[in-house]
């Protein structure tokens, strides 16, 4: 937002103010013709003009008028919670359920929103939902018994304000060190503005000092395992089973803890057992259907999410992850009941994304492009909307790795000696699954998943006068060799004793340079695959965490050219010492390209490499149980089809047509 359309803004807001209702909606349309004639209104000018004119509306009793510029901003910005909340004044004369449901919205999107519970506390209470009624007293109460301070941060964090937040919770800690609740709201700031290293600290220093606070050890073991630390989560997970050694909530997080660190019958066991006391927890079931698939017990895994969806029909997650085993064939029946739950207004948000994206791969397995594009694209656009992902900023970021790398940075005698890591990097769903199955069938090497680790030694070096990436060649060797063995330290928990391992984490391209640096004996493999097939791909794959670029076909198409552009400067820097391997030439000549592997990490031909499929492992990704079969070419010019709906990512990437 520009500090012309701040003042504009603030002018309305004053308007408000001083019951200029009219003068405000025609300030807010004036602004909107400007959007609409593309003379560059920012995305958060528009959010605030359509919000702040639906209000004028309803100021006015014009409630019809109000409804409706609200069902456009949430069109718009689908998770934007203030939206709901003016949408549930709006029915509150003319429908109670309907107003309910819309203050239900705003409180799932900001749980912040103290007037929000309130409303509902009204609704619950004339409902008699008693149920209902505990759990929203119990948010009120905890609302109420924040500091206001706190109070007005977290509903700022909740609407991204970001930085607002950060600044006002800081300020309060400035004059209540060690407040615990303040603590755990600047670990979840950082954690959105990804400064996860403070976040990290935070929270372990709130589990230090408060150590049965369970919701700050909740939340310290969610973000461990978000950072891949899953040997750290479990033994989180089990410091607080000490104290609460009955909790539900708690042996759920345990679960999830030993899903991260591959102990998976152990996780089976605790899942299959909360299941036997109450059948009726379908996040449970999908969880377990998860540990199911990883595995590699598909049947089961299966079962596990249909039970899901018998006990929540419109379980988004559970739909999804049914497309998402690759193998998984949707019934008409099933379809339909998809299609009526998408467009149903009961259904929430992120249940709408998971079975939109579930519906495309129903589809297309029925051999309907129009219809199978429709729901992708519907997918997509609806999570992009609930992020801030930015291309442009994303692109400086490649450059700047390219920009700090040159080929002088580069000692073999500096960082940590070791051997061990075997890196497979590239775009996900460009292969690299079936590149670390054939690797890890060798008896001499552990496939273990896509670790973090590099990703937190880089995030480690980013807050610093330089910031990383520029400050890497500034570092002495004795800090190089530490981070490198830190690194294989910190991995060795996913290793089974083998001489050497994989590191599967696709987004490693980015910090190959620092790879080298600290690592100089790695190995890096660089995964490629026909970029429209590649692209697509992604395109249709629901990510469970990360990948943002791949909502939107521009943003994927132009993240491929910045990722084909980086790995040319990788290979010009560091001649020899990175293995392209195109999935093309393994599906044509799987022998040849296997020995190829193989000598390039310096490891003798075994005929188990050839019969990869038949490998029992841990494997968590979505091309998991597709390389449990043998070598197939299905998955080539899967995009063709669809390439009508194209043009976008066949404009970026220079892909002539095929027609």
């Amino acid at each position: 937002m520009t500090l012309e359309e701040q003042k504009e803004i603030q002018q309305l807001k004053q308007g408000l103010m001083q019951s200029q209702h009219q003068a405000v909606i025609s300030g807010c349309n004036e602004i909107l013709l400007r959007a609409k004639e593309q003379l560059g209104v920012s995305q958060n000018t528009l959010k605030e003009v359509l919000y702040l004119k639906a209000v004028a509306y309803r100021l006015l009793a014009d409630v019809n008028s109000a409804i409706e510029t609200l069902n456009e901003l949430i069109a718009y910005v689908p998770n934007y919670a203030r939206a709901y909340q003016e949408l549930g004044y709006c029915y509150l004369a003319s429908d109670s359920k309907k107003a309910a449901h819309s203050f239900y919205q705003a409180t799932r999107f900001n749980p912040a929103l103290l007037t929000a519970w309130l409303q509902l506390e009204k609704v619950y209470k004339a409902d008699n939902q008693s149920q209902a009624l505990a759990l929203c007293r119990q948010q009120i109460a905890f609302l109420t018994s924040l500091p206001k301070p706190l109070l007005g941060a977290t509903d700022l964090m909740h609407e991204g304000q970001l930085h607002k937040a950060e600044q006002v919770c800081r300020q309060f800690l400035a004059g209540h060190e060690h407040h615990p609740e303040a603590m755990m709201l600047l670990a979840e700031i950082g954690i959105q503005l990804k400064v996860y290293s403070d976040a990290e600290f935070l929270l372990e220093s709130c589990v230090t000092l408060y150590p049965e606070n369970d919701r700050a050890a909740a939340a310290y073991q969610s973000l461990l395992s978000k950072l891949g630390k899953f040997p750290d989560a479990a033994a989180v997970a089990k410091q607080r089973l000490k104290y609460a050694p009955d909790n539900f909530t708690v042996k759920v997080g345990l679960a999830h803890a030993l899903v991260g660190v591959g102990e998976l019958e152990q996780a089976i066991d605790i899942y299959q057992g909360l299941l036997r006391e109450n059948e009726d927890r379908p996040a449970v079931w999908v969880a377990l259907g998860h540990a199911l698939k990883a595995k590699g017990d598909i049947g089961d895994a299966i079962e596990a999410y249909e039970k899901a969806i018998l006990f929540e029909k419109d379980f988004g997650d559970a739909y999804w992850s049914l497309a998402n085993t690759k193998t998984y064939r949707f019934s008409d029946e099933l379809l339909r009941q998809m299609v009526s739950l998408v467009d149903a207004e009961a259904t929430k948000l992120d249940d709408e994304i998971h079975i939109c994206f579930a519906l495309g791969k129903g589809f297309e397995d029925s051999a309907n492009a129009t219809r199978a594009f429709e729901y992708y694209d519907r997918g997509n656009k609806l999570k992009k909307r609930t992020l801030q992902f930015d291309i442009v900023k994303t692109e400086k970021a490649l450059q700047a790795q390219q920009q700090a790398f040159t080929k002088e940075c580069f000692n073999k005698t500096q960082g940590c000696q070791a051997p061990d890591p075997i890196f497979i990097v590239g775009l996900p769903r460009a292969g690299s699954t079936l590149l670390e199955q054939i690797l890890a069938s060798h008896s001499q090497v552990d496939g273990t998943m896509e670790l973090h680790d590099v990703l937190g030694i880089a995030s480690s070096l980013s807050h610093q006068s330089t910031p990383y990436p520029l400050n890497v060649s500034a570092l002495n060797e004795g800090t190089l060799a530490k981070l490198g063995e830190q690194y294989v330290q910190q991995t060795q928990a996913y290793r089974q004793g083998a001489p050497f391992f994989i590191d599967k984490m696709p987004n490693n391209f980015i910090h190959i340079g620092l790879i080298k640096k600290i690592l100089p004996n790695a190995k890096i493999i660089d995964a490629r695959r026909n970029p429209m097939d590649c692209c697509f791909s992604g395109f249709k794959q629901l990510f469970g965490d990360g990948q943002e670029f791949s909502y939107s076909l521009t943003d994927i198409g132009r993240y491929y050219k910045a990722y084909e552009k980086l790995m040319a400067h990788w290979n010009t820097v560091l001649p020899g010492e990175i293995l392209t391997v195109q999935h093309e030439d393994v599906l044509d000549d799987l022998e040849g390209q296997v020995r190829r592997l193989l000598d390039f990490c310096g490891l003798e031909f075994e005929e188990t490499c050839l019969t990869f499929h038949k490998t029992k492992r841990v494997i968590k990704t979505p091309s998991s149980e597709q390389v449990r079969q043998p070598i197939y070419r299905t998955g080539m010019g899967q995009w063709i089809p669809f390439e009508s709906n194209l043009s976008e990512l066949k404009d970026v990437l220079n892909v002539s047509s095929t027609c």
